[in-house]
């Protein structure tokens, strides 16, 4: 029996626990009050409880009224949500958002962003995956993700379009313990072979083979950022990082600024699948990462420069 119960039984019972009476549901629903009553009372026979006790002028809620009340109200909700988002995707909004977001990208600009898109796509679910290097792309290549906020790499890829987003200084640092961070002036190149160069390595196989920016003959390799920066604060190596993600450091002390060549930058696009460009959402997302680049960079007149890829 339960299986024959309908929107309208629920939506009766709703209102005449709202409004107080089964006359003043029929008015909030222009039904007659007899519908009303029809339908909350087939309601309850199905159910097998009394949802009101109808002893006193108004009907009140019986105890197990008031339980059943709430998940009434549950599906009434979900089968709203469930039209209004049948109703966008009918309109070409994505019924998802899938997003790798690259590693160094950083993540205040990233949270603003999803934060502005739950406010405007609320009924579309933001998927968020976090990779580096080649194992950013791969989502994007094989599908799994309709959008990548990723850094260039010396690497073609024909399948996909990209447009710039914004540039990601990356500075060169050690512990202030490390024996690099006594050199004043540009440190040589035979001096930085003689210590372990931390490398951010790459979790998939397109780069296999490819090193850039390596400085040292000795490498340890981490496919952890977080773990690259712990490692370089306790003085276990040297490397580069974000500009953004040591400022902090930096400003405490806890790591140095190394003179080893001009800083350099990655430059950060989102890239799409030329057979399935971005829809409603999703070009909404991209237009608003390059307004807040652009804003972040009027509040910052440090200016950077192009160079190698990451290490």
């Amino acid at each position: 029996m339960l299986d024959g119960v309908s929107l309208d039984q629920i939506r009766a019972f709703i209102a005449a626990a709202d409004e107080g009476s089964f006359s003043a549901a029929g008015r909030k629903l222009y039904r007659v009050q007899s519908a009303v009553s029809g339908w909350i009372g087939s309601l309850e026979a199905q159910l097998g409880v009394a949802l009101f006790d109808r002893t006193a002028r108004f009907p009140k809620l019986t105890p197990e009224g008031v339980l059943l009340l709430a998940d009434a109200r549950n599906i009434v909700a979900g089968v709203d949500t469930l039209k209004a988002r049948a109703k966008l995707m009918a309109g070409g909004l994505e019924a998802e958002l899938s997003v790798v977001v690259d590693v160094f990208f950083p993540t205040a600009t990233i949270a603003a962003a999803a934060k502005s898109f739950a406010e405007r796509f609320p009924l579309t679910p933001l998927r968020l995956f976090v990779e580096g290097l080649g194992a950013a792309y791969q989502p994007v290549l094989d599908e799994r993700c309709s959008l990548g906020i990723l850094a260039s790499l010396p690497v073609e890829f024909p399948s996909l379009v990209s447009e710039r987003l914004d540039e990601i200084p990356l500075v060169m640092v050690a512990s202030p313990q490390h024996p690099l961070a006594k050199f004043r002036g540009r440190i040589p190149k035979r001096e930085l072979a003689k210590h372990v160069q931390l490398v951010l390595t790459d979790r998939s196989s397109l780069m296999s083979g490819k090193d850039y920016g390596v400085l040292s003959p000795s490498t340890w390799r981490l496919a952890d950022l977080s773990t690259k920066h712990a490692f370089l604060r306790d003085g276990v190596g040297w490397g580069s990082m974000p500009r953004h993600m040591v400022e902090s450091d930096i400003a405490l002390g806890s790591l140095v600024l190394l003179d080893v060549r001009e800083d350099f930058a990655l430059t950060m696009s989102a890239y799409y699948r030329a057979s399935a460009p971005p829809g409603p959402a999703g070009r909404w997302l991209i237009d608003n990462l390059k307004r807040l680049s652009v804003n972040a960079h009027e509040s910052d007149d440090t200016s950077t420069t192009n160079g190698p890829d990451r290490v």
